[in-house]
């Protein structure tokens, strides 16, 4: 695969590769495996689109028979938040005396995931934890915790397994970097 890659007008270089990735997901696997032994009391809630890939393969290396269920919410336009979320596929999961783990590609602002927070209050699981592949401390404005963190990056843009420009890159297998110019 090439070291810098091209979409529309920008220029992105390998930032993280695959085999990196996969040791990242491999420790996360590790970790909820540890902490939760009876998967079947186990919610997984998966943000699309960009955690597709990542929570493809996290659910892969998971023991047991947890549920698994998705939600949509978008807040992107192109490479900048555009401050506004929009919810466009919904829960339709029963959370009642479930551990829920919420399955992201990528928490930076933490906007998205505090508005999606908010309208979990309704319901009556036990725990409710994060998971997320990359987190942006830099960026990062709100105050709630992330028990599963893959890796902390810097505040660059990124695409590739999952992360996107426009809907172009989420294909790609390894991550890149936008580059300056």
């Amino acid at each position: 695969m090439e070291s810098e890659i091209k979409i529309k007008d920008k220029t992105f270089k390998k930032y993280i590769r695959q085999n990196e990735i996969s040791g990242i997901i491999d420790s996360l696997a590790q970790r909820i495996n540890s902490d939760y032994t009876d998967m079947q009391s186990v919610v997984f809630i998966v943000m699309l689109n960009g955690a597709f890939m990542f929570a493809a393969d996290l659910l892969k290396r998971i023991k047991g028979l947890p549920t698994i269920s998705f939600v949509k919410f978008s807040s992107y336009n192109s490479t900048d938040q555009s401050g506004k979320i929009k919810q466009l596929i919904g829960l339709n999961e029963d959370l009642t005396d479930k551990h829920v783990i919420i399955v992201e590609d990528i928490v930076d602002t933490g906007l998205t995931m505090k508005h999606f927070l908010q309208q979990m209050n309704g319901f009556k699981y036990k725990t409710l934890d994060i998971c997320t592949l990359m987190f942006k401390p830099g960026k990062f404005q709100e105050h709630f915790p992330i028990k599963y963190i893959g890796k902390e990056i810097s505040d660059e843009f990124i695409i590739g397994y999952g992360f996107d420009l426009d809907g172009s890159g989420r294909n790609l297998a390894d991550i890149y970097q936008l580059k300056e110019n």
